[in-house]
């Protein structure tokens, strides 16, 4: 997958996004648009809890609402996601030997985890986190390390790698 193309969702965690995009971008902005002018008619906003409160609640639904229009207008789409060839990429799951230790995880948006049906078990990683960006194009068999958020040299061995099937 190429370094400009967006996360990799199936179907249901696109359409449980849009869904999530539309109700917050519509009547629950209208709710806290209301909820601000109500505040606002009560008088001196200086001191108005209700006001500001209903403030900071409108920027952080604005600011979830820019995250999923980005995450959606750019997000590959598909159930099944990528060719079976054993080349690691966001769709895939990933069997790898992480620090000594045996892991089995999707490699993709972290979005599609709610979306994981009959798979609770199933971690997701991210392809943008340092151990996702470090594996993604690397092929079965392949051995490498990446670099810990805390500076350590984690190595990896990549055991699997299978398109992810619902």
């Amino acid at each position: 997958m190429a370094e400009n193309e967006g996360a990799w969702l199936t179907q249901e965690a696109y359409d449980r996004l849009q869904a999530e995009l539309d109700h917050l971008s519509g009547p629950y902005r209208q709710e806290i648009i209301e909820r601000i002018s109500a505040a606002r008619d009560e008088g001196d906003l200086k001191e108005n809890g209700g006001y500001h409160a209903a403030r900071e609640e409108q920027g952080k639904n604005e600011g979830r609402i820019a995250q999923l229009k980005h995450l959606l207008d750019n997000a590959q789409v598909s159930d099944q996601p990528v060719a079976d060839d054993g080349i690691v990429e966001p769709g895939m799951v990933i069997e790898a030997e992480i620090g000594g230790k045996a892991l089995s995880f999707l490699l993709g948006s972290r979005e599609v985890a709610d979306s994981l049906v009959g798979d609770s078990e199933l971690q997701v990683f991210s392809e943008k986190s340092p151990m996702g960006a470090a594996i993604n194009g690397h092929t079965v068999g392949d051995e490498l390390s990446y670099e810990a958020p805390n500076g350590k040299q984690i190595p990896v061995k990549i055991i699997s790698a299978k398109p992810f099937t619902g």
